[in-house]
């Protein structure tokens, strides 16, 4: 039947016309159904970026991966997260940073403080979610804590900040140390001159000593040669890219030479450092996720106050105190968040 035959039809035809009408809606309906089907939402990408290897980052990967999930986020379902790892390397970090915008990612999120840095100066549009140990207000990532301005927003660690309280801490756990060497990768953001430490060092008497190391294959034996030449008695350990893909082989020397190690990280007590003292690495990384929640529901970086922490956490790993010597006061123990036996 034709189209003109059809429109005769209906003309004289009541209930034609009304046989005409439904046809002619699912005919519409038809012709758009498909344009309409084709429209689909675009599933967010997050780049992620570590200073350090898979493995040394696989406790701050799991935590924002625990943090998405409480917010009902599932990696290759409704989000896509894009990890990359530096393992030590500087040079590798504006490379990285430049691939990721490249593809492009909706928010980048990083624990690096280079890789911070370099994406501020490489795009002003895709928002950063920073999980950082740096004063981010004094490296010149953001305006201020309350109101961060720019693409830039997260979480600061404050792990320079506690240092005088981990010599206190050490001091108090082996009251006979008085000569104290802090490991630090060069290249560190902060704290190679030792600043963060004088203060409470002079406060206990004790002498404080600097051994530096060159990565991304650090010369951890000649270090350690060197602390025991110098006759230190106890040992801090600085955290970053380098150091922390070593922290094994560090826990071990510390071990090796009877030295009661304090870390900046409880990876290194789980690794065997005998304490450690600071905010949680996963509870810092699921709070990084809720702001990538946030930011993706509408949220600018800059009206985002950055988070500081409220919980601190003393680890002590009673197995190395046993090989090394040592026995933890009990004071100490009963003021510890976590102890391995």
């Amino acid at each position: 039947m034709s189209i003109g035959s059809m429109k005769l039809e209906t003309a004289g035809n009541p209930r034609s016309r009304q046989t005409f009408g439904f046809a002619s809606f699912i005919l519409l309906f038809g012709f758009g159904f498909p344009i309409n089907a084709q429209q689909t939402t675009s599933i967010p990408t997050i780049g992620y970026i570590s200073g350090s290897d898979a493995r040394a980052s696989s406790g701050q990967v799991e935590g924002f991966r625990e943090g998405l999930r409480n917010l009902r986020y599932h990696e290759g379902k409704n989000i896509v997260v894009q990890y990359r790892y530096a393992e030590g390397k500087v040079d590798r970090i504006p490379v990285i940073v430049a691939e990721l915008i490249k593809l492009p990612v909706d928010i980048l999120v990083s624990t690096n403080a280079a890789a911070i840095s370099n994406a501020k100066q490489a795009t002003k549009t895709v928002p950063i979610v920073m999980i950082t140990t740096i004063d981010p207000v004094a490296g010149g990532l953001i305006d201020s804590l309350a109101h961060p301005g720019g693409n830039i927003t997260g979480v600061t660690r404050l792990a320079y900040e506690l240092s005088d309280k981990r010599l206190e801490i050490l001091k108090q756990a082996v009251p006979t140390i008085s000569r104290v060497a802090i490991l630090l990768a060069t290249g560190r953001t902060r704290g190679a001159d030792l600043k963060e430490y004088e203060a409470a060092a002079q406060a206990l008497k004790i002498a404080l000593l600097a051994l530096l190391v060159r990565g991304p294959d650090p010369d951890l034996q000649g270090a350690f040669q060197s602390a025991v030449k110098e006759r230190v008695n106890a040992l801090i350990t600085g955290r970053g890219p380098v150091l922390n893909n070593y922290r094994r082989q560090i826990a071990d020397l510390a071990i090796k030479n009877r030295l009661p190690l304090m870390s900046e990280g409880s990876q290194y007590v789980d690794a065997g450092a005998l304490m450690s003292y600071a905010t949680s690495d996963a509870e810092s990384s699921k709070r990084a996720a809720t702001y990538v929640d946030k930011i993706l529901k509408g949220t600018k970086p800059a009206d985002l106050p950055v988070e500081q922490p409220t919980k601190f956490e003393l680890a002590i790993n009673l197995r190395t105190a046993k090989q090394i010597g040592v026995t933890i006061p009990p004071n100490v123990l009963a003021r510890a968040d976590r102890v391995i036996k």
